[in-house]
């Protein structure tokens, strides 16, 4: 601890070099500064990355037709795949013990929606009722597809928010009302809303079976969806999704001749596999964000060095004085490095401040889609203080070396 003669002491130091004292703090405690909100917005895009994915089921995977690229068995490229409910069907039994959810889907994306004077144009989705849980649906009035729905054709209908809002003003409203879809009428049975905004909210689910009977589309359908079981463990949930992905794709090829490695043919969208890339790109720029911020405050650092350096010289003769009159080295590099210390510490704590106060005032009010709650964890933050006090503590090791090694009739000589 320093005792009132040590406080004077740096303070007097201080005082004689006041514009270049004042110059090398505010060099470490921008880097510090900056650090704050460079670690505070890289938590930002984590955060609002991770709100994304958390609209949707987390271990979702989707399936959809493709165009063929490759020749195979006789077959020419250009083929259209085409699922049909066998499709779906030999999957859901193949791997009904690694499924979650799954649905199987029949989309009509420009889909003419009319009641009374009101009118638009929405997307159609037909789907089976466990559509509501991989899609992170929730009903607000009513309820969704059912079973029952599904094995006898029944024409009702689940309308999105925005959908109510539109023709009914009032999405209670909508409940019990008949709309003209496509030109047949449907019951609305219930209104949901989605995570994902009014994009998601722009649909009308009605039974798939019904779908493919009105819009004549027999036995087949436009994509499937299934979720995998939720795992503790990132990487266990991921490897289990990318097996399902590669046999889901190994049988479907085999079923519709097309070549193993035609990529074009289908497509996989594994939301497991999407987070791992985009969390191995939020590690990258927060990696980057460290980089700029650790070069910004070892900038700092070393200006403290340069400046108890210039402190050294300027005060050879009383550090000559001090040794005639029985100084030890340790107390002169004890001098020197609590001066370094001092400026560190000081600087470091108030760039750190600055910091959070910035983001606890304007983080709650940035809110965008891939951005959210942008904070630094405090204990982060309070160890690089630390560590940069450290820092700066080497960094004034040097020159109180070279001052305890000042010999005092060389230093009483020195103008």
């Amino acid at each position: 601890m320093f005792n009132i003669e040590r406080w004077q002491e740096i303070f007097q130091a201080i005082g004689k070099n006041k514009l270049r004292t004042f110059l090398t703090g505010v060099s470490v405690a921008s880097g510090i500064f900056i650090l704050v909100i460079l670690l505070g917005a890289g938590r930002g895009i984590q955060n609002g990355i991770q709100n994304q994915f958390s609209k949707d089921a987390t271990n979702k995977i989707e399936i959809y037709p493709g165009i063929t690229q490759k020749e195979f068995k006789g077959l020419g490229i250009g083929r259209i795949t085409q699922f049909k409910n066998r499709d779906y069907e030999i999957v859901t039994q193949k791997f009904e013990d690694f499924i979650d959810n799954r649905s199987k889907i029949y989309s009509v994306w420009s889909g003419n929606i009319v009641y009374g004077k009101e009118t638009g144009t929405y997307r159609i989705e037909g789907v089976n009722p466990n559509y509501q849980f991989i899609e992170n649906a929730s009903i607000t009035v009513g309820r969704f597809i059912n079973l029952s729905d599904i094995e006898h054709f029944e024409k009702v209908a689940v309308i999105g928010n925005k959908v109510a809002l539109d023709l009914f003003k009032k999405a209670p409203a909508s409940l019990g009302k008949n709309i003209n879809v496509s030109g047949t009428i449907y019951k609305v049975v219930g209104v949901f809303t989605d995570p994902g905004g009014e994009r998601e909210e722009s649909r009308v689910f009605i039974p798939v079976t019904t779908a493919q009977r009105a819009y004549s589309a027999g036995e087949d359908i436009r994509s499937m969806a299934f979720t995998m079981p939720k795992r503790d463990n990132f990487q266990q949930a991921l490897a289990e999704s990318e097996n399902f992905s590669k046999q889901l794709d190994k049988i479907l090829k085999e079923r519709h001749d097309i070549a193993p490695d035609d990529e074009s043919a289908l497509n996989i969208q594994n939301s497991l596999e999407q987070a791992q890339k985009i969390y191995q790109l939020t590690d990258i720029i927060q990696a980057f964000f460290w980089f700029v911020g650790i070069l910004t405050i070892i900038a700092g650092v070393v200006g403290v060095g340069n400046i108890m350096l210039i402190v050294v010289k300027e005060r050879t003769k009383e550090i000559g004085i001090r040794k005639a009159l029985g100084a030890t080295p340790y107390s002169i590099i004890a001098m020197i490095l609590h001066e370094a210390v001092f400026i560190t510490l000081i600087s470091g704590f108030i760039g750190l401040i600055f910091g959070l106060l910035l983001w606890a005032g304007i983080g709650p009010f940035i809110e965008s889609d891939f951005f959210s709650h942008p904070e630094v964890d405090f204990n982060i933050a309070m160890t690089t203080v630390i560590l940069l006090t450290v820092a700066g503590a080497f960094a004034g090791f040097v020159p109180a070396y070279k001052a305890a090694k000042i010999r005092p009739i060389v230093a009483l000589r020195d103008e």
